[in-house]
């Protein structure tokens, strides 16, 4: 009578399957497959016993499983039991770890929970292509590398879902991180597969695996990348995503290394020295040992010395800058802001004051230049900063801050301090982008700047726009140059406001 709690308990298992009643078939031949390859699956037609309580015995399963899968179809969405079971692990997934892997069935959307994971689409799978995505699965869930014809890319990369409220830790080992769109997907990989060989960690979108909270890893990779490895293309250019990993990559001062393969240099790297690789070569020698250099000093924690190093992988190369047109510009704008991603927006901003003034490449601006800035374009802008803000960021409400000074310009110290991008007007500004905007992170549970920058609302009024660009704050007159930026940019917005 007396047994022991382990002996009460289930035992535990590698995955548990959630499905319909109406695809307990399709699911019985998932399981069998997995079963196959070694592992332990929980399948209710298989681990249910006559007698037992099938609702504790699933929720005891659930929990002793170290993986779900959620079958989800066009009977799933319809069937309570498995949109609870669905509910559960992801629940399960955020309070202990479990890798969640959706996987579809049916051209159905995935609930919004599962959406931001890496999910597999089994649809029209049959035959060996049910074979090869099953055993990449059994792979994941056992956590070996999965064979050559067993890895195919990712389903999906929508942009459309939140990161995952949870800190962004560093990853096992920094990597080169190599961002391209899925029409240079075939030279992204030679690349890719090119410094591995090389003997230099990398990772990839290639690399997310099913179950993976997608946007956390990606952040993960490009917070600590050793560098970030862009392939330059119309087709990059053009990409939501690949966009998104460059602006997370400036926020955090990671060293970029842009490949050109086609057409002209991104909008997002205008200032950045690149390689040129438009006769579709890969990197020779030299260029690879200066990445084995530059991540020889990553891995040292010595200072990397970007912009000679980066000259130094081009031979001196520039080219034209992709234009981008007001209209163009102030969507994207909207865009990061409907995300909370203030800090991607910012340097937006930045990007569109200064190719408007015709400084895109120089990365700055000198006085009287920001003439050439249209009235509209500041309004534009403001307009949006505005809005998602509740007038809490903007132009408009940087000058309403700013303080008055008759008919003087202020000093840059005093907008500053009038900002809160300093403590005083004799206080120092933090010099890394990354720990600037710290300071208007939204708060955390002790009260002071959360630490991670996760998407949020700023806590300091007029912070934005902020004109700063990380891309060269490792130069020596980093701060002459932001100053010059700034107070050539404020005169402009002074004839604006009277303008109005």
């Amino acid at each position: 009578m007396n047994q022991s709690l382990s002996e009460e308990l289930p035992p535990p298992y590698d995955v548990f399957l959630s499905y319909a009643a109406d695809d307990a078939a399709w699911a019985r031949t998932l399981a069998e497959q997995l079963a196959g390859h070694g592992l332990s699956p929980f399948l209710d037609q298989w681990s249910i016993e006559p007698g037992d309580i099938v609702l504790h015995r699933v929720e005891d399963a659930l929990r002793a499983s170290a993986h779900g899968i959620a079958v989800i179809s066009p009977a799933s969405v319809r069937d309570a039991r498995a949109m609870d079971e669905y509910a559960v692990l992801a629940t399960e997934a955020a309070s202990r770890g479990l890798r969640f892997i959706p996987v579809l069935l049916g051209h159905v959307p995935t609930p919004p929970f599962a959406a931001h994971r890496v999910w597999r689409d089994f649809s029209d799978a049959t035959g060996r292509e049910f074979t090869l995505r099953a055993a990449e699965l059994a792979a994941v869930i056992a956590d070996r590398p999965a064979g050559a014809d067993g890895s195919p890319s990712p389903d999906t990369l929508r942009a459309t879902h939140p990161t995952p409220p949870r800190p962004v830790t560093p990853p096992p080992r920094p990597a080169f991180v190599v961002c391209y769109a899925p029409g240079d997907a075939t030279y992204g990989s030679r690349l890719a597969g090119q410094l591995r060989v090389a003997g230099l960690p990398v990772w990839s979108t290639d690399d997310l695996r099913p179950g993976d909270a997608h946007f956390w890893t990606i952040r993960q990779q490009l917070r600590h990348a050793v560098a970030v490895v862009v392939v330059m293309t119309p087709r990059s250019q053009d990409s939501d995503d690949v966009t998104r990993m460059i602006l997370e990559g400036q926020v955090h001062g990671r060293p970029f290394v842009p490949v050109l393969l086609d057409g002209d240099v991104n909008y997002h790297l205008a200032a950045t020295w690149y390689v040129d690789a438009r006769d579709g070569a890969l990197l020779d020698t030299a260029r690879l040992d200066l990445l084995r250099q530059l991540h020889e000093d990553v891995r040292e924690n010595r200072p990397v010395r970007l912009p000679e190093a980066a000259h130094r992988l081009s031979g001196g190369s520039r080219r034209p800058v992709v234009a981008m047109t007001g209209s163009a510009g102030l969507e994207r704008l909207r865009a990061h802001l409907a995300e909370d991603e203030y800090e991607h927006a910012d340097l937006l901003t930045t990007r569109l004051v200064l190719e408007a003034a015709g400084r895109l490449t120089e990365g700055w601006l000198r006085e009287r230049q920001a003439n050439g800035v249209p009235l509209d374009l500041l309004a534009g802008i403001d307009a949006l900063w505005n809005a998602r803000s509740d007038g809490r960021q903007g132009f408009g409400r940087q000058l309403a801050q700013t303080p008055a000074r008759g008919r003087r310009a202020p000093r840059f110290t005093e907008l500053g301090t009038a900002l809160g991008w300093r403590d005083a007007p004799e206080a120092p500004v933090p010099r890394l982008y990354r720990d600037f905007v710290r300071r208007s992170a939204p708060v955390g549970e002790l009260g002071g700047p959360r630490a991670d920058l996760e998407p949020g609302p700023p806590r300091l009024p007029g912070f934005f726009p902020t004109l700063r660009d990380p891309g060269h704050e490792n130069d020596p007159d980093w701060y002459d140059r932001w100053s010059s930026t700034v107070l050539t940019a404020h005169a402009r917005l002074r004839e604006w406001k009277a303008a109005r």
